[in-house]
């Protein structure tokens, strides 16, 4: 007990990181082997991301709102906890219509500790440490959209993949009773007196600045789920045939998101956000390019690229909502994510007609095309350097 109460500040809001992806895309290396057990399109096993992303997109304004009246660390924690229990009930599916179904709750609940911690760290911190919180937070996402999809390989590959589900599912309820005693109590929440969703968010949706960031996160998601989603595909065929555990093992270039976010964070106080996105978005591309080369190896460095970039971009979009929006942040940091996650569901499933057309190019072409969207959408719509403390209000 007295270790955790003497945890580093920056670690409780890492471990709701890492528990917010342990579980969000548990299906995504072993979506062939889901393909071939319930004998289903690809399309239709790329709904067991989807159904995640979207019950994400669905809940997340909710989960802000009610953050905004009741805390944010109630809501983080209740909802770490709830993540772990519908992780376990999805090892329970008797089939994909049953898996889907349990994906989608827990996409719903996932919200209250990926958008709510987001928030916490713009109330929390000071204006100039809010890019680096927010870096630590990504790192731990990083580590945990990693660990997930490790144990899903693995599992399915050595033993089953509801095996994956229960050992996400403990770990979410472990961290749930560690955030419980090692996440500090809020010290600048201001309870929000807002009625209803509508004047909010109405305020936040007249925000250009919002509104670009929301369009932007839209296009965030999409690409690393057009990326990884299809990338497997791509890796399971001829010539390469990698079986679930390679697959899950070519998420090992996640950690190398894991080691640059943070320092991405600092760059992103130091040299505004703006800059910090195009810089990533130039990686991304050369990252997709590079992933055309017909050798794993180059396959592996294009996705490692193309992860960075998008981790990168992650980190200074969610610290950016923090400098524009005022009042009922959470609920901003919310709307965010549901932009965030529908682009994700579409990203996932989408481009599965292109695929069917012209393969893995034709997806990197569609990447290549959403990375130049989301450099213009910044450089028009973003101030160059905005680092301003934003009262609460």
């Amino acid at each position: 007990m007295y270790v955790l109460n003497r945890a580093p500040r920056s670690l409780p809001v890492v471990l709701a990181g890492f528990c917010s992806f342990v579980s969000l895309f548990l299906t995504q290396p072993i979506l062939p082997l889901l393909a071939s057990i319930y004998g289903a399109s690809k399309a239709t096993v790329s709904l067991t991301v989807t159904a995640a992303t979207l019950g994400v997109a669905l809940a997340a304004p909710f989960a802000g709102q009610i953050a905004d009246r009741l805390g944010r660390k109630p809501v983080i924690v209740w909802s770490a906890g709830l993540l772990g229990v519908t992780t376990l009930l999805g090892a329970t599916s008797p089939d994909l219509h049953w898996l889907i179904f349990w994906r989608f709750l827990q996409g719903v609940v996932t919200p209250g500790v990926f958008a709510v911690t987001v928030a916490y760290i713009n109330d929390e911190w000071p204006a100039e440490r809010v890019g680096a919180a927010a870096g630590a937070y990504v790192s731990g996402t990083v580590v945990g959209g990693f660990s997930g999809r490790a144990i899903s390989g693995l599992a399915a590959e050595f033993v089953s993949w509801r095996v994956a589900f229960v050992v996400a599912g403990l770990i979410s309820i472990a961290i749930a009773f560690t955030l419980a005693k090692t996440l500090p109590p809020e010290r600048r929440f201001i309870p929000g007196t807002h009625s209803s969703l509508l004047r909010p968010a109405l305020a936040h949706l007249r925000n250009p600045q919002l509104m670009a960031t929301y369009s932007a996160g839209f296009c965030v998601l999409f690409t690393i789920l057009a990326l990884f989603t299809y990338a497997t595909f791509h890796l399971a065929a001829p010539p390469y045939s990698l079986s679930p555990a390679q697959l899950g093992a070519i998420y090992t270039v996640y950690l190398a998101g894991a080691a640059i976010t943070p320092l991405a964070g600092r760059a992103t106080d130091r040299y505004g956000h703006r800059n910090t996105i195009l810089i990533a978005v130039g990686i991304g591309m050369a990252g997709a390019l590079i992933s055309l080369i017909p050798s794993v190896w180059a396959v592996l460095i294009g996705l490692t690229l193309g992860s960075t970039s998008v981790f990168v971009s992650q980190s200074a979009a969610v610290s950016y909502i923090g400098t524009v929006a005022s009042d009922a942040r959470a609920l901003a940091v919310g709307i965010y994510v549901t932009f965030y996650y529908v682009g994700g569901s579409v990203g996932s499933t989408g481009p599965a007609w292109i695929w069917e057309a012209w393969k893995w190019p034709g997806c990197v072409a569609l990447i290549l095309c959403t990375q130049m969207i989301l450099a213009s959408i910044v450089w028009f719509a973003w101030a160059p350097r905005l680092r301003a403390n934003v009262p609460l209000q």
